[in-house]
């Protein structure tokens, strides 16, 4: 059962498409940047306003790899795995990562949901290799000590209120 907050919430994404079967994409786009997910709930609400199945909808969910069912933290951090990061060394920023945040490659997101810690074949940012995101905020030459500090960065605002 989805409840009247988010049937608003989809409401106005469905509305601001147009209804459209057309802009799925875009639907389910703005429903992650509002859940940073694609609930279950939410993909069955998106198909009745669309009138699609759910079956196309999950579909489409399932075929692009930006789109995650599974819930994310309120910072997603992208380490960059392309050949340009791999060989200035990011696998040893992805370990500092996940190390200060007790993850690993099962555990993406801390129990908290504060941090979700992923891997991506690439950013577009080879000229900056070894380059990380922290929701879509490009870290350019990244470091293991680089990495910690930055969470440690995100904790300190976090701590006193204010966002990145």
């Amino acid at each position: 059962m989805i409840k009247p907050e988010d049937k608003q919430i989809l409401d106005r994404i469905l509305q601001s498409h147009g209804y459209r079967k057309d802009q799925v994409i875009g639907v389910l786009q703005q429903v992650q940047q509002e859940y940073h997910y694609l609930p279950e709930e939410a993909l069955t609400y998106v198909a009745r306003g669309l009138k699609l199945s759910e079956a196309r909808v999950y579909g489409v969910a399932t075929f692009y790899e930006n789109f995650s069912l599974e819930p994310k933290g309120k910072y997603v951090i992208k380490v960059c795995d392309g050949t340009a990061c791999h060989v200035r060394h990011s696998v040893p920023v992805l370990e500092a990562f996940r190390e200060e945040l007790g993850l690993s490659a099962e555990r993406r997101t801390t129990p908290d949901m504060l941090f979700t810690v992923e891997t991506v074949s690439c950013l577009g940012a080879c000229g900056l290799a070894p380059a990380c995101t922290v929701n879509d905020q490009v870290h350019p030459a990244m470091t293991p000590d680089k990495a910690r500090a930055l969470i440690a960065q995100l904790r300190e605002e976090e701590q006193n209120g204010t966002d990145q």
